[in-house]
């Protein structure tokens, strides 16, 4: 229910749908009837937000209880911030239309480090104090979680509680404590005590930092009920994990509008540049009847015409033979598409092609990541060019005359011939596709090669090396297009300023959260944005502050240099990051999980067991 104030404003507005709530599948309550209130924030636009498959779980998981209330708040876009502001109107939730200072919970997820300023924009919005230090009642609460929090420390002075890993029983645990101490009429310190002996719950006030004479982190120390490490929480099981059966259907066009079936949770392969693929480990994998099951049940209640699987690595799954016909019986007849995205290159079955001609033909995507073998070894992207080729081949033969081809540049140990093999690559491609007798007459290819930025992220063998600095990646850039001789191939690459500032955030202490306040206070938000990214404020922020963005981003960490992070704990032991780094400089390859176990592990999370292992 949108508050009258704000209706006035939608008429002058470019998507006014963004802010009205009232989709199909909206969960509204009588919230005088409910104990505690729930405001999930989402600190991108809506049509990003409405995207994202863990708000939609948490959302409805926290709508399954009686006593609780969950609602959906978004940054709002420039325009209807602006008029809010003019006009006193607070950002407010769009079943209730209730500013945010009116929930006990104000729960973030924490996608991308570039959001970190829309999340002090929308508590000024909301009317909620951006500095925890400034909120001394118990509720309201902000906490965040997401795969940002495996280093929450530049977030920590406007964050009260972080929930580092998955949040499907730990998000009940939390409401049914703050439910116990609302009635108990505690204090917030009362409760943050009881808080921090959750396993998966790190309250940052309990913990002293301090640094050496040279800024390098110093000792990090509990106190209070604080454990020394913060081991992040994981569902074990997911076939008994707790499943939307419906999704909130919005009015307008969002990026992911379809319904998503999760396939398994972490990735066999160890990539390692690829936090993901570790923080998000042990392997766990859901039968093909509970996909099959979970996406009719979606698809029957929101009338999506696409279902997409979700997964690291959608390929990966060993099941995948099995689920594929399980939902072509029943989607096909209601002219529903299936989508797999995440494939990979070495294990593109013709069995699975065979499957997928009888779907629309969209382009298809893979990632090399690298342009040379040597860089693909150093990376254990476990990739060959021969596989590249013939995967392609099996494309075209099947139909498909568009290809993406996903690479990353600034990698450790990259040099020029590596980016010159991008170009190559993408030509051989090309060249292969009006080599085949089979492919379909009168089509043109075409080749679209997406260049991101590498970044360095905590429990990654990488997170230790030093960032190419803007310059270095805007020479390979350059070099990149040089390279390129055919306009069947096209070339897109992220800014270099924003990946350094994305290094920067990832790898960053608790000095940075003066930083981000600076930078938020001159304006800055939307920062993944290009039309609103605005480096030179941020330059002004790091100055004032008597810090440097290269100090985090541009040089290499020793071995045993405490980081930030080191008091999380993802389950992947140090020893192992710091061999695979080892082995990357001579460009050593490690087997992937179901090959032969690597010891990561992350097996104790889960009591030992891991699937890769079966």
């Amino acid at each position: 229910m949108i508050p009258k104030e704000a209706e006035k404003l939608l008429k002058k507005v470019q998507k006014p749908a963004r802010y009205t709530g009232g989709e199909l599948n909206s969960v509204i309550k009588d919230k005088d009837k409910v104990k505690i209130r729930y405001a999930f924030c989402f600190p991108d636009s809506y049509e990003i937000g409405m995207s994202h498959l863990g708000m939609k779980i948490l959302y409805s998981l926290v709508n399954s209880r009686e006593d609780a209330w969950c609602e959906r708040v978004f940054a709002p876009w420039e325009d209807m911030e602006s008029l809010m502001r003019e006009n006193g109107v607070k950002l407010y939730a769009l079943e209730s239309g209730d500013s945010l200072s009116e929930f006990d919970i104000i729960g973030f997820t924490m996608q991308y480090e570039l959001s970190y300023t829309n999340v002090l924009n929308m508590l000024d919005l909301g009317g909620v104090p951006v500095l925890k230090s400034e909120r001394t009642s118990l509720t309201p609460l902000v906490i965040a979680g997401g795969p940002c929090v495996c280093n929450p420390e530049p977030i920590t002075d406007f964050v009260d509680i972080f929930l580092p890993g998955e949040g499907e029983e730990v998000t009940n645990e939390l409401i049914d404590l703050l439910k116990e101490h609302k009635e108990k009429g505690s204090s917030r310190i009362q409760f943050l005590r009881e808080a921090a002996k959750i396993e998966g719950v790190y309250v940052p006030e309990f913990y002293n930092v301090t640094y050496n004479d040279d800024g390098t982190l110093k000792s990090v120390e509990n106190f209070e009920t604080a454990p020394a490490r913060v081991k992040k929480r994981i569902v074990s099981d997911l076939n008994k994990a707790f499943y939307p059966e419906n999704f909130v259907v919005p009015f307008i066009d969002v990026v992911q509008d379809r319904t998503v079936g999760e396939v398994f949770r972490g990735c066999i392969r160890g990539c390692r540049f690829c936090q993901a693929g570790f923080i998000y480990r042990p392997i766990r994998e859901k039968t093909p009847e509970t996909i099959n099951r979970q996406c009719r049940a979606i698809s029957d209640s929101t009338g999506y015409d696409e279902i997409s699987l979700c997964s690291l690595s959608t390929s990966d799954y060993t099941e995948i033979g099995r689920l594929i016909p399980m939902l072509f019986e029943w989607a096909l007849k209601e002219k529903i598409n299936v989508a797999l995205p995440s494939l990979r290159v070495d294990n593109f079955s013709d069995e699975l092609m065979e499957e997928l001609k009888k779907v629309r033909r969209s382009s298809l995507t893979f990632a090399p990541e690298a342009g040379t073998q040597r860089l693909r070894d150093a990376i254990n992207k476990n990739v060959t060019e021969e596989e590249v080729m013939r995967t392609a081949s099996k494309a075209f033969e099947g139909g498909w005359s568009a290809v993406k081809l996903y690479f990353m540049m600034g990698l450790p140990t990259e040099t020029m011939e590596d980016i010159s093999g991008i170009a190559k690559l993408a030509q051989k491609v090309v060249d292969l596709y009006y080599e085949n007798p089979r492919r379909q007459k009168g089509k043109s290819v075409t080749v679209s090669v997406s260049c991101a930025s590498f970044v360095p992220k905590p429990f990654t063998p990488f997170q230790w090396e030093p960032q190419d600095t803007a310059e270095m990646l805007e020479e390979k850039q350059k070099h990149l297009l040089s390279s390129v001789k055919s306009r069947k191939i096209s070339i897109s690459y992220h800014q270099s300023d924003t990946s350094l500032l994305e290094g920067v955030l990832a790898r960053g202490d608790r000095r940075l959260g003066k930083v981000i306040y600076k930078a938020w206070q001159k304006g800055c938000k939307f920062d993944s944005w290009d039309e609103f990214f605005d480096f030179s404020k941020w330059r002004e922020a790091f100055s004032e502050c008597s810090l440097s963005p290269a100090f985090y981003a541009n040089r290499r960490r020793e071995y045993d240099e405490l980081l930030p992070w080191d008091h999380m704990d993802y389950g992947i032991r140090k020893e192992f990051l710091i061999d695979e780094d080892i082995k990357a400089r001579s460009s050593l390859t490690t087997p992937h999980c179901r090959v032969k176990c690597s010891a990561c592990g992350a097996n104790k999370l889960n009591g030992g067991k891991c699937d890769a292992r079966k």
